[in-house]
């Protein structure tokens, strides 16, 4: 019987690198963002927040990299997922869930076939939000898809 588990997490240094690139691309965008960066616990590396970004964009940002983190996929897909699903009460039920998000802006970290963080960007549209992720992904050198 093991005993324990080995994992890689994200390092503190690339949670904030991602989380400035990704609030860089947001001005660069012309909107005004938050971005969490979570390891795949739930617990927060990096915050960074725009001044002028939406008061609820804070805790919607956690929120979106939570769901990427602990699911390992990006929160935009979730939605589709579910009304393929048909199912009423797994609907009402995954909205009841505390830190879940189903639309787009959250995107997993993957380094190779390791999930190891998510990150999550709120203040644009779900489209400009997960452009924001991208980006502090790239700038780290990590991407949102397994490899």
């Amino acid at each position: 019987m093991n005993k324990t588990v080995q994992q890689t997490t994200l390092h503190w240094e690339a949670a904030l690198a991602i989380a400035q690139a990704a609030l860089g691309k947001g001005q660069e965008l012309g909107i005004r963002v938050a971005v969490a960066v979570m390891d795949r616990g739930g617990n927060l590396l990096a915050f960074a927040r725009d001044p002028g970004a939406p008061f609820h964009s804070s805790q919607i940002a956690q929120d979106k990299a939570t769901t990427s983190a602990g699911f390992g996929l990006p929160t935009k897909q979730w939605w589709p997922v579910l009304e393929g699903m048909n199912s009423p009460g797994l609907l009402a039920g995954i909205a009841a869930v505390p830190r879940m998000v189903v639309f787009g802006g959250g995107v997993p970290v993957y380094l190779g076939s390791d999930c190891i963080a998510g990150v999550g960007v709120s203040g644009g549209s779900e489209e400009e939000d997960e452009i924001c992720a991208r980006a502090g992904l790239a700038a780290a050198g990590l991407v949102a898809e397994p490899g």
